[in-house]
């Protein structure tokens, strides 16, 4: 029987010395994705930065790549920025967003040096000015607009209509006026431009073009009205990968060059200037590079369903059960047998809904002890993985020319009683 490999390395190897449920990335595949994001996202007119979303998948092996690839860094969390000063990244390429960013975080950035913090809101505004001040530490900012534009996906994961909880409606032109005049009467403060992300998983090119241009009209508009002076625009990420064979995303590198084209394109147009043009690719460096490993454990028959069980779940990748999310799965240890039979893949979490993949066409004799393998997992698994059921976080490898790292370990029973204790405060 045929057996996949990933990174040169045959996948029972992996599960031998690493055991299951486990994530490894094509280390190969995700320095290509930055590679190609970095080749493509060029212009004569401006200057460009591919900023890596580290929400999609964060830890330091991966900042670490990012560093190596040139790329800026959007944190969204206290956690993320310490993550990233302890992997070396430049804390002048950190970009931290977020919509309730704490006290705590906001002197965090200053104390540590980021570069820039995207403002979500007045009262966000307002408290960094004040510490700012306070620390007497300079930083620059984006504002948050929301253009309104209506992406094709999920609902949770739309993020610029007029109600959405990030950043403030294009259409609020005063509220945004009277915001950066707060900012620019700061002498620590830099009004850097605006920043917008309609969405995530997002496989065409017409939502991101029509962002744009709403976005370089309003920095024209802005600028004529209150004379503000719009010299960046980050038009966030989102860009969609293939999950599954009806998947059809543009390549990264030419999503990248697209943008880049269409906004030179648009400035001519609409007689504008920009001096900083930004892209925010995560899921699209990590996703198709991500591969999740499971044991096959055992099956069952009922009315309408064929279960296979396997050894992870919603635990380890909850996207399935939060966004109706698909994923294309194989049996790797049986890569050359038939698909011949309809799979419910079910994962051992103590939940209905804890399904991986509602109907997967997989051989017949697939049975326990196998390794299924899910495709473009990379991507908001782990990020988002838990200890529901007191379920451990799985281990992540990186694989490259037959040679495999690995960069978190497996999470044991103590790791989970670290944090346990009993002990008076007040």
């Amino acid at each position: 029987m045929a057996t996949l490999e990933i990174g040169g390395i045959d996948c029972r190897r992996l599960a031998e010395v690493s055991g299951t449920p486990l994530l490894v990335y094509d280390e190969a595949k995700i320095e290509e994705q930055f590679a190609a994001a970095r080749e493509g996202f060029q212009s004569e007119q401006f200057e460009t930065e591919v900023v890596y979303a580290a929400k999609a998948f964060s830890c330091k092996a991966i900042f670490e790549k990012a560093r190596q690839a040139g790329a800026g860094l959007d944190v969204v969390s206290g956690g993320e920025l310490y993550c990233a000063r302890q992997a070396g990244v430049d804390m002048k390429k950190i970009y931290f967003h977020g919509n309730n960013k704490s006290e705590d975080e906001l002197r965090m950035a200053l104390e540590l040096g980021c570069g820039t913090i995207v403002l979500d809101n007045r009262m966000e505004a307002e408290r960094l000015v004040q510490l700012a001040e306070e620390e007497a530490k300079g930083i620059n900012v984006l504002l948050r607009v929301n253009p309104g534009i209506e992406a094709h996906t999920h609902e949770y994961i739309q993020t610029s209509g007029s109600d959405s909880k990030f950043g403030i409606s294009i259409r609020k032109r005063d509220e945004i006026q009277e915001l950066v005049k707060i900012v620019t009467e700061s002498k620590y403060v830099t009004f850097k431009g605006f920043h917008s992300h309609i969405g995530s998983q997002i496989t065409e090119t017409e939502g991101f073009e029509k962002a744009l241009e709403i976005m370089i009209r309003f920095i024209k508009e802005i600028k004529e009205a209150y004379g503000i002076q719009s010299d960046w625009l980050s038009i966030g990420g989102g860009f969609g990968i293939k999950y599954t064979a009806s998947d059809k995303p543009i390549p990264l590198g030419e999503m990248a060059q697209i943008l880049a084209s269409a906004c030179e394109r648009l400035l001519e147009e609409n007689s504008a200037e920009l001096k900083k043009l930004l892209i925010e690719p995560g899921r699209s460096i990590v996703g198709e590079a991500g591969y999740a490993l499971y044991t096959v454990g055992f099956s069952k028959d009922t009315d309408t369903k064929h279960f296979l069980f396997v050894d992870g779940g919603m635990s380890d990748n909850i996207r399935p059960a939060l966004y109706q999310a698909e994923y294309s799965c194989d049996i790797a240890t049986r890569m050359g047998e038939p698909k011949d039979k309809t799979w419910c893949i079910a994962g051992k979490n103590c939940e209905s809904g804890d399904i991986l993949v509602r109907e997967a066409q997989l051989p017949k004799t697939a049975a326990e002890g196998d390794l299924l393998v899910i495709y473009s997992a990379g991507a908001y698994g782990y990020s988002m993985a838990s200890n529901y059921n007191r379920a451990g976080r799985p281990e992540v490898v990186f694989a490259k020319g037959g040679k495999a790292r690995r960069v978190l370990r497996r999470e044991t029973y103590e790791d989970q009683l670290r944090l346990e204790t009993d002990e008076s405060i007040i």
